[in-house]
């Protein structure tokens, strides 16, 4: 079959442990990357790239921060939403208090200030775990959410609330605001998430990665080992928040254009947790799969009924989505807790050893 290493030869160890170690692996990579770049940009229609492709990149990217520390380190939040509205906020007051400086570096830094707000809420994980952390973090979505309402300073005291995005350039280009063409958004969408996906791929298969995975199997055997908690913990919920607060100003200034802090509530938060459960814990690629189920689910709930001659009212369409959702996420937890992407290693092993059992 053509999925087979032989007569690849691995002459080093840092070869045979390479996050992709079969050359096929690498082809498909390449050529995923190909699509997204080339291929999408040439045969996707505006539709598609403004109303699924850049949320289904911008949900994947939150879908990896909270990966990072529900999935690899173990601690249960469940207030991924409010960080994206630090991060969201966070931006929209860099940008406007230093109109002058590109909107790509209040990106990068508004998950900065997100990392710091989650490193204060993250503080309770030294002492308590499980149910209480998750209520701990409940806690922080309620409390940043209502600042998002009741401080006016975060949106500029604006009559209605909400959060609008300037118009902002890149090499003369608009990227932000009412002129931004989306094909040019969903380059920069995509350019970032792609370097991040690689940072955080590096990150979870070096020390600091297995120093999460430590912690989350047993942190007592953990710290027995050397390893050291506060650090440890601290840092998964900087890197998850840092990747939230980013994915949250991508949400409002590339996808959104505007957003009230109802964009960041709880519902949001559950979304992101579903990705995570559906896709695969502990998984990078269990990210995107999660982002594209949850995502493209009621796209296509609304779309196919009329593809087929029927007619479904929009609320119908709604609860047959959570219905769907809900069944699915049962299915995972009962029958594959890891989700999709230990479906798609099944299928990959598979075609290792096909035609013989496995």
């Amino acid at each position: 079959m053509f999925y087979r290493e032989v007569g690849q030869f691995k002459t080093s160890y840092a070869a045979d442990q390479a996050i992709f170690p079969i050359r096929q692996d690498r082809i498909g990579l390449a050529l995923i990357l190909a699509v997204a770049f080339i291929g999408i940009p040439l045969v996707g229609g505006e539709f598609m790239i403004a109303s699924v492709m850049i949320p289904f990149l911008v949900l994947a990217l939150a879908a990896i921060g909270l990966n990072i520390l529900i999935g690899y380190t173990g601690l249960i939040s469940l207030g991924t939403g409010a960080f994206m509205g630090v991060g969201a906020y966070a931006c929209y007051k860099l940008s406007t208090l230093f109109p002058q400086v590109n909107i790509i570096v209040w990106i990068i830094a508004s998950g900065l200030v997100s990392c710091a707000v989650g490193v204060l809420f993250g503080l309770p994980s030294l002492r308590i775990k499980g149910f209480y952390l998750a209520i701990a973090t409940l806690a922080a979505q309620f409390f940043l959410q209502w600042c998002f309402v009741r401080v006016g300073w975060l949106y500029n005291n604006n009559p209605s609330g909400a959060i609008e995005v300037p118009l902002h350039t890149l090499f003369g280009i608009p990227i932000t605001g009412a002129t931004a063409k989306p094909l040019t958004r969903y380059y920069v969408v995509l350019t970032i998430v792609v370097v991040m996906t690689w940072f955080a791929s590096n990150l979870v298969h070096g020390r600091i990665g297995r120093n999460w995975m430590a912690v989350r199997d047993m942190d007592i055997a953990a710290q027995l080992m050397g390893i050291r908690l506060l650090p440890a913990k601290l840092l998964a919920f900087a890197v998850s928040s840092f990747y939230a607060g980013v994915a949250g100003a991508l949400m409002v200034f590339l996808w959104l254009g505007a957003a009230e802090p109802e964009a960041f509530n709880i519902n949001e938060s559950f979304v992101l947790l579903f990705m995570v459960i559906i896709g695969g814990l502990g998984s990078l690629i269990g990210a995107f799969f999660g982002a594209a189920l949850i995502h493209i689910l009621p796209i296509i709930v609304r779309t196919a009924p009329d593809a087929l001659g029927l007619s479904i009212g929009s609320a119908t369409a709604e609860h047959l989505t959570y219905i769907i959702t809900g069944g699915l996420i049962l299915f995972f937890l009962i029958v594959e807790p890891h989700g999709l992407a230990r479906l798609w290693q099944i299928a990959k092993q598979k075609l290792r050893v096909w035609p013989f059992p496995y």
